[in-house]
Parts: C-alpha cells; structure tokens; sequence
C-alpha cells in the first residue's frame, strides 16, 4: 500500500491516507486487537487482510474520526465502532515534502456503541471501572487481616 508509479521513469509518490494531522502509510493489528475483532465485532474468524483492508477503505472514505477532539486515543469508525490506536513515525521514510509518515497500529476494539450504552461516555465508563476495582480490592484487603 505505500508507494504507487507515477507517470515518470523511477518515480514514486509515498501513498498515505491523512488522518488528523498523521499521514498514514501502513497499519498494523495487534494479537489483542485481532482477539477483540472476533469477539465483538464479529462472531467468526476473520484474517488480519480483511480487517486491514476494512480499514483501509473506511480511512479512503474518510469514516475515522477521532473520538476525543483533543486525544488521538481513541477513533470511531461510522459514527459507532471504537478502537484505540497508537500512531508511530516511519523511519526513513517522507513523504514528497520531507514531512514524516505514520504507522496506525490498533491496540484494540472496545466494541459497538450501539450496542454496549457505556461506550458513549469512555471517560465515566473508565472510571467506574477504575473506581469499582478499587472498591474490590479494599474489600478483599479487609476480608485479609
């Protein structure tokens, strides 16, 4: 996916999709991200080459937005698939300007946000998470002595 002919003898134009402020040349799935796929975006076993080419036809058609305005945790694909993603600079690789490109890799899906009610506020979701663990384990400390 990176490089495409151009028109002129050895000439290469570095084929990146724009994605915020990030040029984006390659993704990569994680083994996690892969496992969450299957769980909670669909049912059946998926390759990593379809996923990636899911992908890579919701970033052409501009369906990835950033959850957050001010993070780049957290991307929403058609306004209701969450994933987080983790974005590293290419080395030695530009793009005709000189600016660097970016490798997406997706650390996970979180799921649907049509489907699961806690997804449409991330931050009070994590931190009841955060806050009923902490409960747990002070409990159990308390059962201990």
């Amino acid at each position: 996916m990176k490089d495409k002919i151009m028109s002129r003898w050895s000439t290469y134009d570095p084929f990146y999709i724009e994605l915020a402020d990030k040029k984006i040349v390659d993704i990569v799935i994680t083994h996690h991200a892969h496992s969450r796929w299957i769980t909670r975006v669909e049912g059946e076993q998926t390759k990593i080459e379809d996923i990636c080419k899911f992908l890579w036809d919701k970033l052409k058609s501009g369906k990835i937005a950033s959850y957050y305005r001010n993070e780049e945790d957290v991307y929403v694909i058609d306004d209701d698939l969450l994933m987080v993603v983790q974005f590293t600079e290419m080395e030695n690789e530009t793009d005709l300007t000189g600016k660097p490109v970016h490798r997406m890799i997706i650390i996970t899906f979180l799921g649907f946000m049509s489907k699961t009610m806690e997804l449409r506020d991330l931050r009070a979701y994590y931190s009841w998470l955060r806050h009923s663990r902490r409960m747990t384990l002070m409990k159990n400390s308390r059962k201990k002595r």
